[in-house]
This record gives structure tokens, sequence and C-alpha cells, in this order.
């Protein structure tokens, strides 16, 4: 950029902030204040607060109702001091859902603590040389409170517990209590646990498997991810940068046991959560867990924070007309690999990304293998389609700033972006799609056209990233059947509304999974399900996720859950509320 962009563009932000600063200054009049704040915004202007203002994860829409709560809330917690962050990424130009605008970071105080935003400005055509805000973050960095983990001062201890017997003692919960029950170790329960142990919240994750890291060393036996590394790291310990650029499942499996390690984290294995109940007067849970030698433990503590991820229980729900069937039937989550199916016939139901991985492997082992379409999907090439959304991380800035860049982005400029990248996907993408189309295969692009992320938002799936599969579908290779055209099971197979039979060895079920209402169902009962409401998917009114990372109606229940990205992200505006409640403060 050059030398007089970048002092244009830096005037132009301070005059913005002088403004802003001016505006909620406690010496002006409310009429006043609002007056001025409303010629800094734009008529579709957005305010997304995370904690600073509001103590809540929400988006505001529309001038007017900006410019009404965003001066009450910040009279309300006494925000003051809007200034450029000088230790982060300055201001500049750049492009967001299609518009040239300017981004500038930012840093300002509240009673509570210290906060970070995002101001996005660009230039009103109505008046030239003046600049408005499109959207504005503001986000809880850090509270006064904070109790963080201090340096300790080295000590020459010849006798007496050493660091090792403090940690093997501190994981045994001998005469305590926990102040918080994590339940799943994968990436939301590692990225939870260690935000809450740099808060000094006695912190214990417990889960069902064997060894930390299961969840992802279980599942079947080529599975990488799907985007790259860099986007992928977990809270305050970066992978190292010679890492593979797609991370093998059981090297982040690995990683996992060893962040737990490195972190000092307090973590159960062969423990399952049975169930807990909520003691209001008391303030705290009466959890029971089933320990590995099968003893039965009761614990108290005053937050349970599910980790179990969007998408933990198989849906096993049978086809209709399945049950004539009498071959082998397992689910996608219970598939390892295929090499006992070299030469078999295999039935892949299912066309999102478990039964494309499945089919695709079945393939490599030498199966004969037909997948079955129930209804359409999205399909993206890996590189360059999938990577598209995270081209943010290559831009300069480091990953701090990257996610709070991310995250400042509202829902409706979100959904903007996404639909821009949708179409720019559909013309790289092109002539897989059109092989795909004309061996039967039934595409869809989502909601409004939103592509493949807001259909995770949403539903947590619906999508596959092309890794070889798509092109053997394209290819014939792997044959694609409508499931609309299949007419009924016989003991073998199946029968076509055309008149050809299939003998089938295998059927696998890649039928999705249970929501997250079937866990809490299960481990706290109805009328918790009936008071927190759905979880994942859209609130209309927020505009943001239905009960993640936030406080629900039922007292000391927290869901955490997403990517590994998000899990990082948002692991420290969950750690941030729990403190907070500990503290009193909300």
């Amino acid at each position: 950029m050059l030398d007089n962009q970048i002092i244009n563009i830096r005037s132009e932000v301070d005059n913005w902030l002088q403004s802003f600063n001016q505006a909620i200054s406690q010496q002006k009049n409310k009429d006043e204040s609002i007056k001025t704040l409303s010629n800094l915004f734009f008529e579709d202007s957005h305010w997304r607060d995370i904690l600073a203002l509001t103590w809540k994860i929400q988006t505001v829409s529309g001038k007017s109702k900006v410019i009404e709560n965003l001066y009450n809330k910040i009279m309300d917690v006494s925000a003051k001091s809007f200034q450029i962050d000088q230790q982060r990424t300055l201001p500049r130009e750049v492009i967001r859902a299609g518009k040239n605008v300017i981004e500038v970071i930012l840093r300002f105080k509240t009673k509570f603590g210290i906060c970070e935003g995002l101001v996005r400005l660009f230039e009103d055509q109505e008046r030239k040389g003046y600049f408005r805000a499109w959207s504005l973050l503001t986000a809880l960095s850090d509270l006064s409170s904070s109790d963080k983990k201090n340096i300790e001062q080295y000590q020459n201890i010849l006798e007496g517990p050493n660091w090792l017997d403090k940690r093997n003692e501190d994981r045994l919960y001998k005469n305590r209590e926990p102040e918080v029950i994590v339940v799943g170790s994968g990436q939301a329960g590692l990225s939870i646990a260690a935000r809450l142990k740099q808060q000094n919240i006695d912190t214990l994750i417990i889960d069902k498997n064997e060894r930390i890291g299961d969840n992802w060393r279980n599942r079947y036996h080529s599975l990488k991810l799907h985007n790259q590394t860099h986007v992928n790291h977990l809270p305050y310990m970066p992978f190292p940068s010679t890492w593979p650029t797609y991370i093998p499942k059981d090297k982040l499996a690995g990683w996992f046991e060893y962040y737990v390690e490195s972190m000092e984290l307090n973590a159960w294995t062969n423990t399952k959560f049975i169930g807990a109940e909520y003691y209001e007067n008391k303030k705290h849970w009466k959890v029971k867990l089933k320990l590995s030698d099968g003893t039965i433990k009761i614990m108290k503590p005053k937050h349970i924070v599910m980790a179990v991820g969007v998408s933990s229980v198989p849906n096993r729900t049978k086809i209709p007309g399945i049950d004539d069937y009498k071959g082998e039937v397992i689910h996608s989550a219970d598939y390892d690999n295929g090499k006992q199916y070299n030469g078999k016939n295999v039935l892949v139901y299912g066309t999102g990304t478990s039964a494309h991985d499945v089919a695709q492997d079945l393939y490599v082992h030498g199966a004969n293998i037909k997948i079955v379409q129930r209804s359409p999907s999205m399909v993206v090439n890996v590189e360059p389609s999938a990577q598209l959304p995270y081209q943010l991380y290559s831009e300069g800035p480091n990953t701090d700033d990257c996610d709070l860049i991310t995250i400042s982005t509202p829902l409706q400029v979100l959904k903007k972006t996404h639909q821009l990248l949708t179409e720019k996907t559909k013309r790289i993408d092109k002539p897989l799609l059109d092989k795909l189309t004309s061996v039967g295969f039934n595409l869809e692009y989502g909601e409004e056209n939103s592509g493949w992320q807001f259909k995770y938002l949403t539903r947590g799936g619906g999508y596959y990233f092309n890794v070889g599969a798509s092109d053997l579908i394209a290819d014939g290779k792997i044959k694609v059947l409508q499931f609309s055209n299949i007419v009924n099971f016989s003991s073998s197979g199946i029968e076509m509304k055309s008149g050809e039979k299939f003998d089938i060895d295998l059927m696998v079920m890649a039928t999705g999974y249970k929501g997250q209402e079937y866990v809490v169902d299960e481990l706290f009962g109805k009328s918790v399900v009936d008071k927190i409401g759905p979880i994942w998917g859209f609130d209309d009114e927020r505009q943001e996720l239905r009960n993640m990372w936030m406080q629900t109606k039922q007292p000391g229940l927290w869901f955490h859950a997403g990517s590994l990205a998000q899990c990082r992200i948002f692991s420290k505006f969950l750690a941030l509320q729990i403190k907070a409640t500990l503290d009193g403060i909300i």
C-alpha cells in the first residue's frame, strides 16, 4: 500500500473515532449523542456484540436499532476510549462481501474489563469524503477480575512433592469438587478446558473413550481434515509449521493427548456421564459418573459444559423395507476400512461427507460400490474451492487477528459473502459438476445459494469436499442410484423401478447424526430440553447460533461445539462467561 494511501486511511479512521468517542462522552446529552452516532452509520449497518456491552452474543441490524441499543449499552457498562489497537493489524483497505472497505481493529475499556473490536468503514456515495460504518464488532477480551495463572518463582525443593507428584494428586479429586465438568475431549472439550485452566477455574474433562483423541482415532481409516492446518490451531499451542497441509486423523488424535499433558488439563477417560440434576437452592449439579472400574461417582460442579460435538450420536433410523434384507448392515460411524470387502458388492446410503469417504475407501480396497442419493447434495472440490472461505488466514494477519476479523462479520453479511463464494466455486468446479449431473447425481447449493458453510451451521452437513469420490462417481466407477428408484428390498439386495436387481453383500447407512437435543434428553431429561429449546441452527432474532457458547435458560449448563477454528475462537468467550458467573458479575 502506498504511503499516501496509508495516511488517507489513517486520517479517515481518526476522524470517525474522534466523532464516535465524542458522541459517547458522558458530558453530552442523549439526544445529541444519538444524532451524532446516527451520522456515523449507514442505514443497513450491523452491530455484533460478544459479551462486551450486553453479556450476550447477539447481532442487531438496521441503523435505528443499532444506534439506540448501542448507545444505551455503552452507557450501561461505561465503555470508553475506542481507539486503533496499535499492537495488531493496522487499518487497511480490503474487500468484504463484495464491498471495498477500511477495516480497523479497535481496543476499548468497560467497567468490566478490556475489550476488542472491529469497525468497517466506507465512503458515503451521497456525501463524498465522508466515511460511515457498515459493521461494528464489540467483544470482551479480558475481565478486570481475571485471576490468571501467574509465573511461578523457581524454588529449590530437595524434599517433598515435585511437579509430577502434584499433577498426579491434582487429577484425582480426592478432597475437592471441580468447579466445571466438561463432557467430551474432542476439540471442543480441550479448548474450553484450556481456557478455563488459564482463568484458574478448576476443570475436569470426562470422556467415555479409552484414550484422549479416540473421537478422531476411532473413525474410518483414511480420514483427514478437509481444511488446512493453519486454520485449525488449538488455543495457546499452534501446530508445528512442519505439519502436513491436511492433518491425518491419527496425527490429530496424538496431538490431543499431547495437548492435555502440555496444558496440564485434568481428564478422566473410560468415564461415562450417566446424568445430572441441578439443585437450584445450592447452585450446583449432582452429576453421576460411571468410572473405568464400574463404580459410580457423584460429583457436584457448579457448571457443566457439553462438548460432545454437533454430530455425536449416529442416526440409525431404518430405511423403510430394509428389514427384508438379510445381509450385513452397519452405520458409517461403525465403518473402519474396506479391506475385507474386496470383490464384494456394497451399497452406501447417503451422499454427505461420510458417505463419499466410505465409498471411496471401499473402492480403493476393490469393492464394487453403488451410492444411493436420497436428496440433492452440494459438492465442492477441496482445492481450491473449499479453502476459499479461509483465504483470510493467508492474507497476512496473525491467527488472533484473523479470528477477530472472522467473528466480526454479522450474519447477513456472512450470508452474502458465502453466496458470492458459492457462485465462484460453481464456476471453478463447473467441469466436475457438469459430469456429476450427467451421471444422475442431483446437486444443490444451500438455502438461497448460501453454500456449504451455512449448510453446516444450520443442519451440520449435507455437502462433500471432493477429495476423489466425486471424480469416481463422475467417471462411473462408483454408480449413483436415486433412492426414489428403489422399489423393493429382497433378502439379498435391491430391485429398481427399471427391473434391475442388485445383490448386495454390505449396506452402509450414512444417515447422519442426531441433534444435541437428543443427548440432552438422554442425560438431563425432557424438562431441560423444553427449557433451553433448540441447539445449533440460527435464532432469527439474535442472528446467532442457538444456545451455543452462551448462557442457556438452564443455569450452569453450556454448549460448546464446532470446527477446530470455531472451538478455538469461542472457547475464549465461553470461559469468560463462566468466570464472570463464578465471580458474581453476571
